[in-house]
């Protein structure tokens, strides 16, 4: 797959053309979003505390695992510190409880375009508190740190003014950073809260290449291919990862309706290696970040130190768990998304077998069979994603300043996947010739 031949060719069609720039313009607002500053917050103070004044656990809790996602937006508190994150969450409740409640689940697949719509407000409703939770949890925790927010609760009625104001902002530009992402979807290119991940994740490349120069300076140059080879064969696992996957052969028997033969044909099943995407390592890195972001309402106590002294990103027990925990979350995500009765059924209904299975139970345990062998694999690709940019810091600590994670890694190469598809898509749309041309 060639991505910089699709874009040229993507370019040179005229409507497709005013999509990538439509999608680029979006970004751009984006991004100033990300540099206009929070009233009533302190940014210097802010950033000393995301940088390591607010304790040693700081690099390894959640609010820092959100920062890596806004692309430092959060660290310098700005208005879209919160970015997709509370839609993300909102999206992922709401199937959760799509699979949980029946009805939902009648909706979206009985409702057609009505019912998709509903469940589309449901989410910003959802959203929407969210986002409240989220930005009231942002002020307490920068609260407890001396001059972070410029008026407290002690300060009467300017401190309420200051919560309501800085509460209000973040929620707002949650608000209308989910407005671009859908303003994307309809007049752009590509999946809006997709794009908008990858712009916040490159635009952390000045802090990588700035650390670069510094590391060059202090003769540690020997670092950066280090850094590099694995970077770059991380890209090419996931890329191969990311198109992998296991066919299950199909065969539709032949039926004559009227005058006429229908079926015949053979087709497969696939079911893809990485089927659940990073949502496995965004489960679980909100998780085990839990006891570092208590930590930091404690700094003296001995729950803090014992998550300084074993739960870093370094340690033996942080590295196993987030394994465990990521094999875990694959195995539920997929037992949520993929009914293997289901998709029995319908091939039973629409006349086709899998050589050698009988129709009915055989078929979806053979099915089930064949995903959970797939799962494993995708797990532990998973894994194996998420644990090497730890393992790296581990070994060498000095490369901490440039290890991107893994989770970002793979959200840039599956978002640019998806696009170059999309696009190609488009333009065979467009050049595709009728049989009255």
């Amino acid at each position: 797959m060639n991505i910089l031949s699709t874009l040229k060719n993507a370019w040179q069609t005229a409507d497709l053309k005013k999509k990538i720039i439509y999608t680029f313009f979006i970004i751009i607002l984006f991004r100033i979003g990300t540099s206009i500053p929070v009233p009533f917050l302190d940014a210097s103070v802010v950033r000393a505390f995301f940088n390591g004044g607010g304790g040693a656990t700081t690099s390894e809790n959640l609010l820092s695992y959100f920062n890596m996602l806004s692309g430092n937006a959060l660290a310098q508190g700005t208005v879209f510190a919160l970015t997709i994150q509370p839609y993300i969450n909102a999206s992922i409740i709401m199937q959760l409880l799509t699979i949980a409640i029946p009805k939902l689940e009648r909706l979206q697949r009985d409702g057609g375009e009505v019912g998709q719509r509903k469940i589309k407000n449901w989410t910003r409703y959802v959203t929407v508190i969210i986002a409240a939770i989220q930005a009231y949890g942002y002020y307490t925790i920068l609260s407890y740190q001396s001059g972070a927010v410029m008026y407290t609760y002690s300060d009467g009625a300017k401190g309420w003014l200051a919560m309501f104001s800085i509460v209000l902002t973040l929620m707002a530009g949650s608000m209308l950073v989910m407005w671009l992402g859908e303003c994307i979807d309809e007049k752009g290119i590509g999946n809006g809260i997709s794009m908008i991940l990858f712009a916040s994740i490159v635009s952390r490349g000045p802090e990588l290449i700035t650390y670069g120069i510094y590391l060059v300076r202090g003769n540690m140059w020997w670092l950066i291919p280090i850094v590099l080879v694995v970077g770059l064969a991380m890209v090419v696992f996931i890329v191969f990862m990311d198109g992998a996957e296991r066919r299950i052969p199909i065969q539709y028997a032949k039926r004559q309706v009227g005058r006429k033969m229908y079926g015949g044909q053979n087709t497969f099943l696939p079911i893809k290696v990485a089927m659940t995407g990073v949502m496995p390592i965004i489960f679980t890195f909100a998780i085990v970040g839990v006891p570092a972001t208590i930590a930091q309402f404690v700094p003296n106590s001995g729950f803090a130190r014992w998550v300084e002294n074993y739960f870093s990103s370094t340690s033996p027990l942080y590295m196993i768990l987030t394994f465990v925990l990521i094999i875990g979350f694959n195995y539920f995500y997929i037992m949520i998304q993929y009914n293997p009765i289901e998709i029995a059924n319908n091939i039973k209904n629409n006349g086709g077998t899998i050589p050698g299975i009988r129709p009915g139970k055989p078929t979806s345990d053979f099915i089930t069979k064949c995903v959970n062998r797939v799962t494993i694999a995708g797990a532990v690709f998973l894994g194996i994603i998420a644990l090497v940019p730890f393992i790296i810091q581990a070994i060498i600590p000095e490369a901490a300043g440039l290890a991107m994670g893994g989770t970002s890694i793979m959200i840039m190469v599956s978002v640019a996947l998806e696009t170059v598809r999309g696009l190609e898509s488009q333009m065979l749309m467009r050049h595709y010739k009728g049989f009255l041309d």
